[in-house]
């Protein structure tokens, strides 16, 4: 088990060093001049002087990577232009409702998915089975911005039961802010749930009709003890993957949803950098998302061992 996590350890930093390269490279190939791009074109030079001094423009570009990847690693991720505000302190307060949302849309979604999944698995090819594939069929085919709109007429404007949009903030209280997070978190979740519970499905299904679970069978074991008890298990791998892939979306991939609900997120914040044309927010809060999705997928990977002791040897 040892020589397998060192082993994604290694793969891990390798693919963080790769990603910070081609994130650096993207932003250094943009064409114009990046304090230009900032200011616009009708900015004075002396200005545009003074920024390119204050994003240490002036110096070599190995120089600029090197001092931008050594700021990272000590918690520094530079200023930003536009808020004149360090930007870890930016990604700080934006990841305490970015990531709480993560966490309980994926919760929703896990919880949802895998009874519906198992479900229609032992039921294949009955009129539920039919039922829930239908029903998650219809879960991936709307799109999760429209689902929301619609929650926010329904429970927010109609209803009254939630709110339509904002973060009061985790000092209003745990339950306020989880509840001014639910429709969001929904949002987010049912079209994730519906992918999940087809997976868990056709995952189950592949492995019902295994030899194991065959032999199980004979020796007296019932379809439903077959199930739990063995075919599950070997039926998480796929399930993990989509699990740790959907986190990783959630985390980093919710700005519709945020600017739906007007949340102040990681998500928004990208939006607004982009529109504002903040490059150091840009490159510093996507290569922390990046961070985030190869920390997910080594969390999985390991996941992976402990499912299946199998892949320790490799």
């Amino acid at each position: 088990m040892l020589r397998y996590t060192l082993s994604r350890l290694l793969s891990l930093s390798i693919s963080l060093a790769v990603a910070s390269l081609v994130i650096f490279l993207v932003i250094e190939i943009l064409p114009g001049d990046p304090a230009v791009l900032m200011l616009g074109v009708n900015a004075q030079e002396d200005t545009l002087a003074a920024l390119r001094d204050q994003l240490g423009l002036n110096g070599s570009m190995l120089t600029r990577y090197v001092d931008w990847v050594g700021g990272m690693l000590v918690g520094d991720f530079g200023t930003s232009y536009t808020y004149r505000t360090p930007v870890a302190d930016m990604v700080g307060d934006r990841l305490w409702v970015s990531l709480p949302l993560a966490i309980y849309a994926l919760t929703l979604s896990t919880v949802i998915a895998f009874p519906a999944g198992i479900w229609a698995a032992s039921r294949r090819g009955s009129a539920a089975d039919v039922g829930v594939m239908g029903i998650t069929q219809l879960g991936v085919a709307i799109p999760n911005f429209w689902f929301a709109m619609l929650m926010v007429v329904v429970f927010a404007v109609n209803l009254r039961w939630f709110s339509a949009g904002g973060f009061p903030g985790w000092d209003e209280g745990f339950w306020v802010s989880i509840k001014a997070l639910t429709l969001p978190a929904v949002a987010l979740a049912l079209p994730q749930a519906s992918i999940l519970a087809r997976v868990m499905r056709s995952a189950l299904v592949d492995t019902l009709s295994e030899d194991f679970v065959r032999t199980a069978r004979a020796k007296g074991l019932t379809r439903s003890q077959a199930l739990w008890r063995h075919a599950l298990r070997n039926a998480l791998i796929p399930v993990l993957t989509i699990i740790g892939m959907q986190f990783a979306f959630l985390l980093a991939g919710g700005i519709i949803i945020e600017n739906v609900f007007f949340l102040p997120g990681l998500g928004r914040l990208i939006f607004q950098a982009i529109s504002a044309r903040d490059l150091i927010v840009v490159e510093s809060v996507v290569m922390l998302l990046v961070f985030a999705v190869v920390m997910v997928n080594f969390m999985v990977e390991i996941a992976y061992a402990l499912v299946d002791p199998r892949l320790r040897r490799r």
